[in-house]
């Protein structure tokens, strides 16, 4: 979006947005009806709050913030982590989907196993591709509180994949 372009229109913000919060709230919650409910009311936030942002930048950060909070609130209140079957390899053999969908039950039960903030920290930074300072920003943390929460839970994802093998 062109700086021109800013404000977008709400229709616009979720069009562009929606992919992301729902991934996002999927890979913090595990569970597809959470992340449709979390990503709804990220919207529906979005719209009481308004547009009034100084750049996408900072509805951004607004946007990865309260999709990251609304996912630790429902997390301590619901169920743990479990696979969506919807999820699949896509164009490969069915040995290969077979074991990506293997590698991908262990991976969400080992991401299941992580303290909220930890678990929080690893999908935004290593999965969605959100650097340290958004991280901090999402999360309400340090930078250097994010740094440690990923390394902590890499290692422990680590060990308990291998204790799963």
């Amino acid at each position: 979006m062109l700086a021109a372009d800013f404000p977008p229109t709400l229709d616009q913000v979720v069009r562009q947005r929606e992919k992301q919060v729902l991934r996002t709230a999927y890979r913090i919650t595990g569970n597809w009806a959470d992340a449709e409910d979390v990503a709804q009311e990220v919207f529906v936030r979005l719209h009481r709050h308004g547009l009034d942002f100084p750049n996408e930048a900072a509805m951004g950060s607004w946007i990865l913030r309260v999709t990251t909070n609304l996912c630790l609130d429902r997390a301590r209140r619901t169920h743990p982590i479990a696979l969506d079957p919807e999820i699949t390899a896509g164009g490969k053999d069915v040995r290969e989907e077979a074991i990506l969908e293997q590698e991908k039950q262990r991976l969400m039960a080992a991401l299941a196993q992580l303290p909220e903030k930890e678990r929080a920290a690893v999908v935004l930074r290593e999965i969605e591709g959100v650097d340290t300072a958004g991280v901090a920003a999402a999360l309400g943390s340090s930078e250097s509180t994010v740094r440690s929460q990923v390394s902590r839970a890499l290692g422990r994802l680590r060990e308990l994949l291998k204790e799963m093998r």
